[in-house]
């Protein structure tokens, strides 16, 4: 009796063994996690700028006056700067046609005289459009300790081509104030073009002040309206 009963012990044994391996068998191995890659971002496009809207005609009119009003405010402080003179002599290396050879008491027409007084768009012009260089000397009543040279250019003619600006002091000595190619170009919004030197004080006093022109640098007469002398 106890032999049966461990036979049929051993045998329930081997039973439950063989199941437990059986579903152990049966049992998917485990999977590796897949690692993951979080995605780029996609890059933003940037919209398109918008294209500047066109101005209208009367925007454009508007500008052009509104340039032609800051001329005249800029234009008018010049000629009424209490510390500014106007030349009232002049004598030049050339003048055109038949003013040639003469001063500022000629008053024929290009004549140096029409580079004294204040600007009135009548003006010295040489006499060569291409060949070598042109001078004009312009004397004022009261020498002054300089600090500024304004000259007022008819049309703009002469603006590259001027090269050197010069003081001549009570003695006759000349004083380069400025030299070089000339930075200026026509001012469109006006009649005349303003190149203005301004430097330190001089320590000695001027009486007069001449400007240098080369005529193959700006290929054309150049017109002198006006030289205004600022000191005090």
């Amino acid at each position: 009796m106890k032999h049966g009963i461990f036979v049929l012990t051993a045998a329930a044994i081997l039973s439950l063994s063989a199941c437990k391996k059986s579903e152990e068998a049966a049992a998917p191995a485990a999977e590796p996690a897949a690692a993951t890659t979080a995605a780029a971002p996609a890059p933003e496009t940037a919209a398109p700028a918008a294209a500047p809207a066109e101005p209208s005609a009367e925007d454009a009119e508007r500008a052009q006056a509104q340039a032609k009003l800051d001329f005249a405010t800029m234009e008018d402080g010049y000629i009424n700067d209490p510390k500014g003179q106007w030349a009232s002599a002049a004598k030049a290396s050339t003048s055109y046609g038949s003013a040639n050879g003469k001063d500022s008491s000629a008053q024929e027409s290009y004549s140096p005289y029409h580079a004294t007084g204040a600007a009135n768009n009548e003006s010295w012009s040489n006499n060569s459009q291409s060949v070598g260089f042109d001078w004009i000397e312009l004397s004022y009543d009261k020498p002054v300790s300089a600090s500024e040279v304004r000259v007022a250019l008819e049309g703009g003619n002469g603006a590259k081509g001027i090269t050197k600006i010069e003081l001549i002091d009570t003695a006759g000595q000349a004083h380069t104030v400025w030299s070089g190619l000339s930075d200026s170009k026509r001012d469109e919004r006006g009649g005349r073009t303003w190149i203005v030197r301004k430097f330190e004080p001089t320590a000695y006093q001027a009486k007069s002040v001449k400007l240098t022109f080369a005529n193959n640098v700006e290929n054309g007469y150049s017109y002198v309206d006006a030289v205004q002398l600022i000191g005090g």
